[in-house]
């Protein structure tokens, strides 16, 4: 059992181990104040018990005499006031009266009492027929009682007098015991308190060396490896306080420390390796730059050859034709040219108008597109292709119609250059706008398959890399959003440009 409390006492933190010492030692102060206090007030108590009994009895014999005056004023004067006082005074005299002793005793006290007991009850007794008779002004009758209550007063005094010194004589003795008592008492409280302060000092010690002596051994192995001194015994301390956690990671410190040392001639003798793969990965690059410039070549024969037909168009009359292939010929030339590099937004519009031309001549009359721009240019930058994907986008879905209609609107904030694309779709559903912007958070490029619908052509790759570019462009998350469209029908794309760009 005593084992079982110290390892739970050592498996404890060393903030609860502290926290409980403390708390130890103020529980012993206030066992030893509490103790202390008891005894103080005891001795306190019984000194002031002492001459109780003397004013106790000093207060009946003034109860006593005030109602004797009263009683003689009455009787004398027959006034309101004098009655009055006279039932006020034998109140208290008959309050204090009841507690004395009213039967004999062997007891020279007590039996005192008992005399001045019967004394004031014939006191009382006379006094009160002695007020009646002077009310029904039977002059014998007051005559007789009032000498009758006289006699009574006047012994009783004297008793109560007797009452008194032997009271005093009793509760001299009582305080000559209680000043015995009292340095029993001061000494019990002394002793109290010495062995309260060796519990105190005893619980500290031991908590103190309990913890002082792992950190002894912790200072003294930390100096061993400063001197680079590796070959010390490890702790494999069990507990699961704070010094048990600084042992076991100084332990994994050292076996970490004697492995890398293991390791440095293994590191050594795989440096030449790492060179001839160094020597292969810059020969691959080379490589690869030789195949990047071979594959220009696809792009500058894909123009060359949309010239071509263009100029037949023309050497054939067929204007619409030849400058269908012209804005085809300038699309493609802007997607390849354009590809990681910022341009302005007045160019990304050039290359809308380019998109949307080539868009009516497929669709014809079932697209409708409208352009809201103010007056004035547009500098500020922007990654290319940010807008073509979200008119594509918006033309997709808005042609599911009988009539697609897109509309892109440029508005200026005094923070933002806001650009929205509509269309009149039936809206994007909200798991995949939610998708969206989980895929834009994580920077993943394509949606979950349990976000798409079951009829859907596209996996969102556009749309996310769109805004992905411009978070990683202005290193903010608050440029893009997509909601309902206008009257609640569609979807519409929300991009939103810094101004100071």
């Amino acid at each position: 059992m005593k084992l079982k409390i110290i390892d739970y006492i050592r498996n404890k933190s060393l903030r609860w181990r502290i926290m409980a010492c403390i708390g130890i030692a103020i529980l012993i102060l206030a066992a030893s104040l509490f103790t202390t206090m008891r005894l103080s007030y005891y001795s306190m108590q019984n000194l002031g018990d002492s001459y109780k009994s003397n004013s106790e009895l000093t207060y009946f014999s003034q109860a006593v005499t005030t109602t004797e005056k009263a009683m003689e004023n009455y009787v004398s004067y027959r006034s309101f006031e004098s009655i009055d006082a006279y039932y006020n005074s034998r109140t208290k005299v008959e309050v204090y009266y009841e507690s004395l002793q009213d039967f004999p005793s062997k007891n020279e006290v007590a039996h005192k009492e008992y005399i001045v007991h019967q004394l004031t009850e014939a006191f009382l007794y006379y006094s009160n027929l002695a007020i009646s008779a002077r009310r029904a002004n039977n002059q014998a009758e007051i005559q007789l009682n009032y000498n009758y209550a006289m006699d009574s007063y006047n012994y009783l005094t004297s008793q109560i007098l007797e009452l008194n010194n032997l009271r005093l004589q009793q509760n001299a003795q009582r305080y000559d015991q209680n000043q015995s008592r009292i340095l029993i008492s001061n000494t019990i409280s002394v002793i109290f308190f010495l062995v309260f302060t060796l519990m105190i000092f005893i619980v500290l010690y031991l908590t103190i060396t309990s913890i002082m002596e792992p950190l002894a051994d912790i200072s003294e192995v930390a100096h061993k490896v400063a001197r680079r001194n590796f070959d010390v015994p490890l702790f494999n301390r069990t507990s699961n306080d704070e010094i048990g956690t600084i042992c076991t990671a100084f332990d994994r410190m050292i076996i970490s420390i004697r492995e890398y040392i293991d390791t440095i001639w293994e590191k050594a003798r795989t440096e030449a390796e790492l060179k001839e793969k160094e020597i292969e990965m810059q020969a691959l690059y080379t490589d690869a730059q030789l195949r990047a410039l071979q594959n220009q070549v696809n792009p500058h024969f894909l123009f060359n050859t949309l010239n071509t037909g263009a100029q037949l168009a023309m050497m054939e009359n067929a204007d619409k034709t030849c400058y269908f292939i012209e804005q085809v010929a300038d699309f493609f030339r802007y997607n390849i040219q354009q590809q990681e590099r910022l341009v302005s937004i007045d160019e990304e519009l050039g290359l809308i108008d380019n998109f949307v031309y080539i868009m009516k001549v497929r669709f014809g009359n079932r697209l409708e597109f409208t352009k809201e721009i103010p007056q004035g240019s547009f500098p500020q930058h922007i990654p290319s292709m940010t807008l073509q994907p979200l008119v594509e986008n918006c033309i997709k879905h808005g042609l599911k119609n009988t009539k697609g209609k897109v509309t892109l609107r440029v508005e200026i904030e005094e923070k933002f250059i806001v650009i929205s694309v509509s269309d009149n779709g039936e809206g994007m559903p909200e798991k995949t706008r939610e998708a969206v912007f989980k895929a834009v958070a994580s920077e993943n490029t394509r949606l979950p398959a349990e976000a798409l619908d079951d009829n859907s052509t596209h996996n969102g790759t556009g749309l996310i890399s769109v805004f992905l570019r411009l978070q990683l462009q202005f290193h903010r998350y608050d440029l893009f959003d997509i909601q309902s469209g206008d009257n609640g029908q569609g979807t519409k794309f929300i991009i939103r440009i810094p101004n100071h760009v």
